[in-house]
């Protein structure tokens, strides 16, 4: 089989993102252009500001792209892009710029979503890597335990019942003066702080013993800072982070083993932003190792979003034939059993 070359759009929440990967798993380039200084004065992502700064750096960040891979446009055998989930009017950047590129260039498209995308870093990272096996997905909106069971075929063990992981990172973060973004700086944080020092609580979901839930402990924190407070007395910043840190990798690795010994999984994956954080590695490698489970992380690059994993992604969807048209559109609540079939794909 020749080789499929992919260029990959990426630009769901802030970071604008283009990359050109070949057979899925091989990175010729991997551009990303971060917002994270523009939004941090005003502590989390503004979605207005955020499409227009994706407007501004597209047309450069692919072309920087196509020129670090050493392609030309003739030389892509489709173009794939983010339709969701995600902020919606950054989405739809990125969807409207793939289409235009597709159709002048007479490109095959493809769409991908986004927690596919994710998961997909690990295939990048891990050549040897195929389904099935389990994943944890840990970002800023979105927390799953999925059971990977084939390319594109996914079940939904778990997810979040309200606050993603990553959120809570980020109001945590921005409660106790650290600012954002929440999850490196909690991160480097916790390194300084006792993390037994403070019980916080790991909420389990009733009835469903896969699901998280992270409000109850955003709020306990919110309340032990309030009582601080009014009590007069001082807060150590960082015992208060590593005390929430172990309270979400408590959870977070304790759910993902719980599912994995039931499941008989003998693979576990991390994704997402969060996968990024050094105790959930750390944590999730310890389990994992005891009980005998192969154990995956993608490096912190590829980790945060990117091109590379939704062309990765892409390359299973090409070599299936499933192609979009120009109906494509955003759809920011985009659900993982949602990826096939959708209005604007083709099957």
């Amino acid at each position: 089989m020749r080789d499929i070359v992919i260029l990959g759009i990426e630009s769901s929440c802030d970071e604008t993102a283009a990359a050109v990967v070949r057979n899925g798993r091989e990175v010729l380039s991997n551009v990303i252009n971060s917002q994270i200084e523009t939004h941090t004065v005003y502590g989390g992502v503004v979605p207005e500001i955020a499409s227009r700064k994706h407007i501004e750096a597209i047309v450069q960040v692919v072309r920087q792209a196509l020129s670090e891979a050493d392609r030309r446009i003739e030389d892509i055998d489709a173009v794939a892009v983010t339709y969701g989930p995600g902020l919606v009017g950054p989405l739809l950047v990125g969807v409207s710029y793939a289409k235009a590129f597709a159709y002048g260039c007479a490109k095959p498209l493809i769409a991908v979503h986004h927690i596919e995308g994710h998961i997909a870093a690990n295939y990048i990272e891990y050549k040897e890597l195929e389904p099935p096996f389990m994943c944890l997905v840990v970002s800023g909106g979105h927390t799953h335990l999925v059971n990977v069971r084939d390319y594109g075929d996914y079940e939904i063990l778990g997810r979040t019942m309200d606050d993603a992981a990553g959120e809570a990172y980020d109001k945590v973060a921005r409660a106790i003066g650290l600012g954002y973004p929440g999850g490196p700086k909690i991160d480097r944080a916790a390194r300084e702080g006792n993390p037994e020092a403070i019980a916080f609580p790991r909420a389990h979901v009733d009835g469903e013993e896969y699901d998280f839930s992270f409000s109850g402990l955003k709020s306990a924190v919110l309340n032990y800072l309030n009582s601080c407070e009014m009590r007069g007395e001082a807060v150590n910043t960082a015992d208060v982070a590593a005390s929430f840190q172990a309270a979400v990798v408590d959870v977070l690795v304790g759910n993902s083993m719980k599912a994995a010994e039931r499941s008989g999984a003998v693979r576990f994956a991390l994704a997402g932003g969060v996968a990024s954080n050094t105790a959930l590695r750390e944590a999730m490698k310890k389990a994992c190792g005891d009980r005998g489970i192969d154990f995956y992380r993608p490096s912190p690059i590829l980790c945060t979003d990117n091109g590379a994993m939704i062309a990765g992604a892409a390359y299973y969807e090409y070599i299936k034939g499933r192609f979009a048209d120009i109906r494509l559109n955003a759809v920011p609540n985009l659900k993982l059993e949602l990826t096939t079939p959708n209005a604007g794909l083709l099957t």
